[in-house]
């Protein structure tokens, strides 16, 4: 895998599909409660900063998937199509779920971030919004993860 980039959590992908789409939907999907168009502004400065790429598991794209697929029609047809060209673009790291399962924190955290704790290096931070998983994160190297509520204004 390069040596730039970073993984996101579902729900900030969610975010970054939404606004690649179309800005103006952010204020109306009901799972961005509380992002704004500042939000997607500041989340493609830190994927350009550190590299242009984003990466991925299958179980942050099955989760930001069904995040997104919570919004009506006819906008959710067009944020589907946003995100294959998404996933398309990825970087895709496939972590067994039995390995993801073997985890400490998989009870407490689940799947999706179990298997994010498995990849994520100093050379391919976490950028999330999720405290519990931030703080495993940084629990398993101090330089792996960042919150995105930190660089917030």
């Amino acid at each position: 895998m390069p040596q730039q980039g970073l993984f996101v959590d579902a729900g900030l992908l969610l975010l970054l599909i939404v606004g690649a789409t179309d800005p103006a939907i952010i204020a109306k999907h009901r799972r961005l409660d509380g992002y704004s168009t500042d939000d997607f502004d500041l989340l493609i400065e830190i994927i350009e900063a550190g590299g242009g790429l984003v990466y991925v598991t299958p179980n942050t794209l099955t989760e930001a998937s069904n995040l997104l697929r919570q919004h009506g029609e006819p906008e959710r047809s067009v944020l589907v199509a946003r995100f294959a060209e998404l996933i398309e673009r990825s970087d895709e790291a496939i972590v067994a779920s039995a390995q993801a399962a073997q985890r400490s924190e998989f009870p407490r955290l689940g799947l999706t971030d179990a298997a994010l704790l498995e990849v994520i290096s100093e050379d391919q931070l976490l950028l999330t919004v999720d405290s519990d998983l931030y703080f495993a994160a940084l629990a398993t190297n101090e330089r792996a993860a960042v919150h995105f509520n930190d660089l917030r204004p």
